[in-house]
């Protein structure tokens, strides 16, 4: 082994030679002279009070989900979070824990992933889940890929509904951008198991489905599931967990794959993040599941104890034999699910669903007897739900959050051809007044611009 020596000039003469060039100033030729070091033009520095002052007035610029009413879901949901969610995953243990690489130092960790691991799995009514993924984007690219392996070589086509979330089809093209994959759209968009059963065939890897789907419509999968396993092909669900708590769960009617995002349990809205991909899978797939799995065991004393026992990534095992490369444990994230699913239990949970529901409901009846609008809907759907607009849909939710209340996310965000129609959704915290609201300020504002 080569011992370490000191950098020295001729150290950097060496390194400046293998990069090409004679000296440090040419190295940083391609940057502007007048942003070089030290002649940046900063300003002076701030005390602590004053910098407070300033980060304060640049956070008042920010609209929060808490100061207005606010009925804009497509992915990121605001739920009650209980306080002691907070108090408990800000410990310290939890907040500086990253990877459990030594179990007998991390039983806490490890402890805290199996219960999320175990919740997660009866609600989705699988065998096994793992400890985690980057967010439901991910985990469902991640599915995909999954399945693909798993049915050999003949099987390279996918097929992926048009309910999906349009930035969770996104992530999965890019995924499958440089592979033998051909990703098969139904066509305008389609959603329903009739539209998809007809495109199944020998060569289908897998069948992919979201639950409810991007525009809140509820569907029974149960007939396409059986029609994909026929033909030999997986059949993989995102499913919304909330939605969960009311409904069948995928693994009810044999899905063999469910992801999702978990950012509703337990985890606030914020920009950007963080968000929790849920992934599990049956025991027959768990030895092809990307990401880790925490098993409880005993050692030679019966005494119970946590591990890792199954870890399929490139750090932990050869690369060559890693089913991902690019999954991590968002552990911080699902050990807040884990409390909020534990606080709130199967009955909190399935209250937290049934106000959602019938909110939402009630706010679509509302909404469609103003003049102009309807719900496009056209059959039951769980907190979300397409308005279509008498106007731009953009150009009233600017006039609508003039007023107080952001309205929705405007579907041309996603389908520029669909400029009227706006992405309404309700869940717990929108109670009956802000409902009522909602419909005076959108009757309002399209009666001020005839």
């Amino acid at each position: 082994m080569t011992p370490y020596i000191a950098n020295t000039g001729d150290d950097k003469k060496v390194m400046l030679e293998a990069l090409g060039v004679s000296s440090p100033a040419e190295l940083f030729a391609d940057i502007p002279e007048k942003h070089r070091f030290p002649r940046l033009d900063l300003p002076r520095p701030l005390s602590e009070p004053e910098i407070l002052e300033e980060l304060g007035r640049l956070a008042a610029a920010n609209t929060g989900a808490g100061v207005r009413a606010v009925f804009a879901g497509a992915g990121a949901y605001r739920h009650f979070i209980p306080a002691v969610v907070d108090s408990l995953s800000s410990r310290g243990e939890f907040l500086t824990s990253y990877t459990p690489y030594q179990p007998e130092a991390s039983q806490g960790t490890l402890q805290s992933l199996f219960e999320y691991q175990s919740m997660t799995a009866d609600l989705l009514g699988m065998d096994a889940v793992n400890a985690s993924h980057y967010d439901g984007a991910t985990a469902l690219a991640e599915a995909v890929l999954m399945a693909w392996r798993a049915g050999g070589e003949k099987r390279k086509r996918v097929i992926l509904s048009g309910g999906l979330h349009p930035e969770h089809r996104q992530v999965v093209e890019t995924y499958a951008a440089n592979l033998d994959l051909a990703l098969v759209a139904p066509p305008r968009g389609a959603w329903k198991p009739d539209d998809l059963e007809p495109l199944i065939d020998e060569e289908t890897a897998c069948v992919a489905v979201s639950f409810p789907t991007f525009f809140g419509d509820l569907a029974d999968y149960s007939r396409l599931c059986a029609a994909a396993h026929r033909k030999g092909a997986l059949f993989i669900v995102s499913a919304d967990p909330i939605s969960l708590a009311l409904f069948d769960p995928p693994g009810s009617y044999g899905a063999d794959i469910v992801t999702g995002e978990g950012q509703s349990l337990g985890n606030p809205v914020s920009f950007g993040g963080p968000f929790l991909g849920l992934f599990a899978a049956t025991r027959e797939l768990l030895r092809r599941m990307p990401g880790r799995l925490v098993g409880m065991t005993v050692d030679r004393e019966e005494t119970p104890g946590f591990v890792l026992t199954l870890s399929t990534r490139e750090q932990h095992i050869r690369r060559e034999k890693a089913t991902s490369n690019i999954c991590t444990n968002q552990g911080l994230a699902a050990l807040r699910a884990a409390i909020y699913l534990s606080v709130l239990g199967k009955t909190g949970l399935r209250r937290v669903a049934e106000i959602s529901y019938r909110r939402a409901r009630y706010a679509a009846g509302l909404l469609s007897a103003l003049p102009g609008f309807s719900v496009l809907n056209d059959g039951p759907f769980f907190r979300e739900f397409v308005l279509r607009c008498p106007e731009d849909a953009e150009s009233l939710i600017g006039a609508a959050a003039a007023r107080g209340v952001i309205p929705g996310v405007a579907l041309s965000r996603y389908f520029p051809d669909r400029p009227r129609d706006l992405l309404v959704c309700v869940t717990e915290m929108n109670g009956r007044g802000q409902i009522d609201e909602l419909a005076k300020i959108l009757k309002s504002v399209t009666e001020a611009g005839r």
